[in-house]
């Protein structure tokens, strides 16, 4: 059986610039499978950085409210909701609410950093 607790996951600040913990990754893990498992945090007023994956990638929402971007079309996002973002995609997402932005990343195949692009700044800002 494996169970790994949030708080026992070290916090890191991704390429995308999420505040992440991985919570499950099958060449990190002793556990079977193609896909990896993450907490993202998007802090109010923040963004992550316009970036794209070889494979597809699915957010979870669970607390907080945002704005999805993917390939030039925005949707509000809040929680319960799931995005799906297709292999190759650009996106990102920002958090224009008060509160923390927190969702899961599924990522499959499992994410690898040769596997993510940063195409940069949305709209030329930090």
């Amino acid at each position: 059986m494996f169970i790994r607790r949030l708080g026992s996951c070290p916090e890191i600040i991704a390429g995308d610039r999420s505040i992440l913990r991985e919570l499950l990754h099958p060449e990190k893990n002793e556990v079977a499978g193609r896909y990896s498992l993450a907490h993202a945090v998007v802090k109010p007023g923040g963004r992550t950085v316009p970036h794209r994956l070889k494979g597809s990638e699915v957010y979870y929402i669970l607390e907080g409210r945002g704005v999805m971007h993917i390939e030039g079309e925005s949707a509000e996002v809040s929680p319960a909701d799931t995005v799906h973002i297709p292999p190759g995609a650009v996106q990102f997402i920002e958090n224009p609410g008060k509160e923390d932005l927190v969702f899961l990343c599924i990522v499959d195949p499992a994410w690898k950093s040769e596997d993510e692009e940063i195409i940069g700044e949305p709209f030329g800002k930090g």
